[in-house]
């Protein structure tokens, strides 16, 4: 079962591998208007014509995303759940284009398309695990199977300009920690990827944000380099759901602490 209140698991009597795993989404989304946002968590829009408090489930700056009047979809809260906000913000339209907010989606999302069988680059594996500690964190996913044990750590990526897929897009200490981490993991024995899920569909290319957190560049170069594999995904994405769509190339900077 997904850990997420706002996404359900579909799943129909094909085997494991078969295209029939898909997240679906809450089938009432509520149309909402941004006001401004209260803090990193929480924001205030205008809903059926009284304003009202939705939690944001991503920490990043999204100035992109949420400016005054953008149009946005909630996902409705259990009115039993003790919530001070009565909805999630689920997506965000911008020129158009429907984009998943939420940051906690990306691990769903790969774990369905390797479920599914869709990325190749993982078919060698057998079993998956989420949320697995090596040494001093907490990954988003470990598969393991006869090629051995692969660690992924996963990257919401919601910034886009000019086609061109940005993460960060505020600096992330936790970022460039869990980039070692997969590094101590090769140096283990193991293999590592980190996964850049890009919540929208109009990406061509994905690079570090070097404006917002050049030491975030310098790690990812660092751990491409120590053997940290490095892939990243666009969505595809609806009112009613949302998948992973394919891979997009990734382009990094040499920044790495070697480079001359």
């Amino acid at each position: 079962m997904l850990a997420y209140a706002n996404v359900r698991r579909y799943t129909d009597a094909n085997p494991r591998r078969d295209k029939g795993h898909r997240l679906k989404l809450h089938p009432e989304l509520v149309e909402a208007t941004f006001i401004r946002r209260l803090n990193r968590f929480v924001a205030l829009l205008t809903c059926r014509g009284e304003e009202v408090m939705a939690h944001v489930a991503n920490s990043g700056q999204l100035g992109e995303l949420l400016f005054p009047g953008n149009r946005m979809l909630l996902t409705p809260v259990d009115s039993g759940s003790g919530r001070k906000t009565a909805f999630d913000l689920t997506f965000v339209e911008v020129d158009g284009v429907l984009v998943s907010a939420d940051a906690r989606l990306p691990n769903a999302l790969l774990q369905e398309a390797i479920e599914n069988g869709d990325l190749p680059e993982f078919a060698s594996y057998e079993t998956l695990k989420r949320e697995v500690r090596f040494h001093d964190s907490r990954l988003d996913l470990m598969l393991t199977g006869a090629a051995g044990t692969c660690f992924i750590e996963a990257k919401s990526v919601t910034l886009v300009e000019e086609g061109v897929g940005l993460f960060p897009d505020a600096p992330t200490e936790r970022g460039r920690k869990h980039l070692g981490t997969l590094s101590a993991a090769v140096a283990c024995g193991h293999e590592a990827a980190v996964a850049f899920v890009v919540q929208r569909p109009d990406v061509k290319l994905v690079t570090p944000n070097q404006r917002t957190d050049p030491e975030f560049c310098r790690a990812l170069a660092d751990a491409a380099n120590a053997g940290v594999k490095v892939h990243a995904y666009r969505c595809a994405v609806s009112e009613t759901s949302i998948r992973i769509d394919g891979s997009v190339p990734v382009q990094i900077p040499d920044l790495s602490s070697g480079a001359v």
